[in-house]
């Protein structure tokens, strides 16, 4: 079984497996490269390749969506152009859009080569395809009511109060685990947690720092709270991060789609990428 991180769940080439990684109250805008410098990757020789065809979805916004202009946009479509012009090979990338559910039948049956669509890699995933290198990753965040008060910037200031998170979700996991000390608040949905932490029922949620920074400066959140003592990621709860599923016959791809990144990392590309689509920061 395969799933996205939606909003429920940076690229790391070195992934962070098991200790919480902090950060200040005001989110970094910057996407934290742990890339080697000294990698060295040999360019593919793709030449023999007759096309490279991309699925993804639209969706996932701002993963992928159809712009107002009509215009297939988002950061997975930049980011499969910017893919395909680093290993120039531009006359030959085609990106397809192919409902989310649908992507690994189509992909097994040779409808296309890759699939870029937030897929978070699973064991079962890995005896069925290859997996480039991940791309992001998306860390978990709190977010704190305004007016509560409290005594420092790190989450050792929430130790026995109230914190929101959705039931049976790897965030209540991830939570219990890294912080005992606090009150977990369980709700069925993330609607119903955001709308308890807006009432003040809770003082402060736990969630995935895709949608939080994007809801704190909705309209929808009223001014009413702020990101607080973040990011943290965990392997472990959150999983390997997002990564280009290829289809297992076209192994030369994941060499390829792997030497496109680690490029798109040293040369800053893929930082301006996650700064045009992702403005209130994920770190």
């Amino acid at each position: 079984m395969y799933f996205r991180f939606r909003a429920a769940l940076l690229f790391l080439l070195v992934l962070i497996a098991g200790l919480p990684a902090a950060a200040d109250e005001t989110p970094d805008r910057q996407m934290p490269l742990v890339s080697d410098p000294n990698e060295r990757l040999a360019k593919p020789d793709l030449t023999s390749l007759p096309r490279f065809r991309v699925l993804t979805t639209v969706d996932f916004p701002p993963f992928s969506f159809v712009d107002q202009t009509g215009r297939l946009s988002g950061f997975h479509i930049d980011l499969v152009r910017e893919i395909c012009s680093e290993l120039t090979i531009e006359a030959k990338c085609q990106i397809q859009v192919t409902p989310f559910a649908d992507l690994q039948t189509a992909l097994s049956e040779g409808q296309g080569e890759a699939a870029a669509a937030g897929i978070a890699v699973t064991p079962d995933l890995r005896e069925k395809f290859g997996f480039s290198r991940p791309y992001m990753m998306i860390p978990a965040w709190f977010v704190q009511r305004n007016s509560v008060e409290l005594e420092g910037k790190a989450a050792v200031a929430l130790a026995g109060r109230p914190v929101g998170v959705v039931a049976g979700t790897a965030h209540e996991a991830m939570l219990k685990s890294f912080f005992p000390a606090v009150k977990p608040t369980t709700f069925p949905s993330r609607d119903e947690m955001l709308a308890a932490l807006k009432d003040g029922k809770v003082d402060a949620v736990f969630s995935d720092g895709l949608s939080l920074p994007f809801w704190t400066a909705s309209a929808a959140a009223g001014g009413c709270c702020r990101l607080f003592d973040g990011p943290y990621v965990s392997e472990h709860f959150l999983g390997e991060g997002l990564s280009l599923m290829v289809r297992p016959d076209v192994p030369q791809l994941v060499t390829a789609i792997d030497y496109a990144l680690a490029r798109l990392a040293k040369e800053g590309r893929l930082q301006e990428l996650y700064l045009r689509y992702f403005p209130n920061g994920l770190f």
